[in-house]
């Protein structure tokens, strides 16, 4: 236990240090130095450890909810940025592998279509899916569109119009996945009645950082969306719960869904992922003490990948010179 804890606490300095250096840079936008120390920070994180995030103490919680939303910020002006570059191209979907992050969404997206497939009663063939906090690059709607969900209609929903604006552009010459892409900008907590057309509903991990907002998103589409719909909600574990929110499967419960499965990768995938589906008689199952929502009947199955964290350096590092040499302008 001794040799657990501190490991925990040399994380946790580790991390309080780089969150300070990350807060000192005068701008979040792509740079060596913002790419650099998102690199380490990445590194620290990815490793299986003993951590437990969500019960750290109240000083290093501070600390950890802020750099969530510095990640969150970086991350949404390296997409800007990358956007932008590849609207310039003719055909922006025949570039894709410019992003240096964009094989995590591949294998992301891929793990997400498997267990929707593996556990969603009677398996899995949308018409029509909703992807909610799609921002600038909406890679995840079309690694699905374009790969496993070839029939569906994808609508993809974001607070800010320019993340939209710069979204739709990346569309604008493909005939087949473009034309079952929509864009909306829109509030989740604003979605009602369109909600209950969706077959399934992909949460991004940053909407709703604090686990409060989590919480109140997941309980609004428990709400509006129809019987027997998937959701998707993409959460962290470990360490990983210093970069992205952790979503506790029993907030899902909570808000009219049962849990199917929880997947916790230890590869370059860095979110887990939840699946769930609105159920009709989820609270008439509710435990007698009032604490817990509806999981899944029996046991929920928790999936782990095999572990690749060493090629997952590698790649990270590939991915970091790569980045450092790309032709943009900072």
């Amino acid at each position: 236990m001794d040799a657990q804890n501190k490991e925990v606490d040399a994380l946790v300095q580790k991390i309080t240090g780089l969150h300070a250096a990350i807060a000192k840079l005068p701008s979040l936008s792509p740079s060596p130095d913002v790419d650099a120390l998102f690199t380490d920070l990445v590194t620290a994180c990815v490793p299986p450890s003993p951590v437990d995030v969500t019960k750290l103490g109240s000083e290093a919680q501070e600390m950890r909810e802020g750099l969530i939303r510095l990640c969150s910020e970086a991350e949404g002006k390296l997409e800007a940025h990358y956007s932008d570059m590849l609207a310039a191209f003719d055909n922006p979907l025949d570039h894709l592998g410019m992003f240096p992050y964009y094989s995590n969404y591949i294998n992301l997206s891929k793990l997400e279509y498997e267990l929707l497939a593996r556990y969603v009663p009677g398996g899995i063939a949308p018409a029509r899916v909703a992807f909610i906090g799609s921002g600038p690059l909406p890679f995840s709607s079309y690694v699905l569109a374009a790969r496993h969900l070839p029939d569906a209609m994808f609508d993809n929903y974001d607070l800010c119009s320019a993340a939209n604006d710069r979204a739709s552009k990346l569309f604008r010459a493909d005939k087949d996945v473009g034309a079952r892409m929509s864009f909306h900008t829109a509030d989740v907590a604003d979605l009602t009645g369109e909600l209950a057309a969706y077959d399934v509903v992909f949460l991004a991990a940053l909407v709703g950082m604090a686990a409060e907002d989590k919480a109140k998103v997941i309980a609004h589409l428990g709400a509006h969306m129809a019987d027997g719909a998937a959701l998707v909600v993409r959460s962290a574990h470990g360490a990983r719960g210093f970069l992205y929110p952790i979503v506790d499967p029993q907030d899902i419960g909570r808000g009219g869904f049962e849990v199917l499965a929880v997947c916790h990768p230890d590869d370059d995938v860095v979110n887990s992922v939840i699946i769930a589906h609105k159920s009709k008689d989820v609270h008439a199952n509710e435990r007698p003490n009032g604490r817990g929502g509806q999981y899944a009947r029996g046991a929920v199955p928790v999936v782990s990948p095999p572990c690749r964290f060493g090629e997952m350096v590698a790649d990270v590092t590939h991915k970091r010179e790569e980045f450092t040499n790309a032709e943009v302008a900072f």
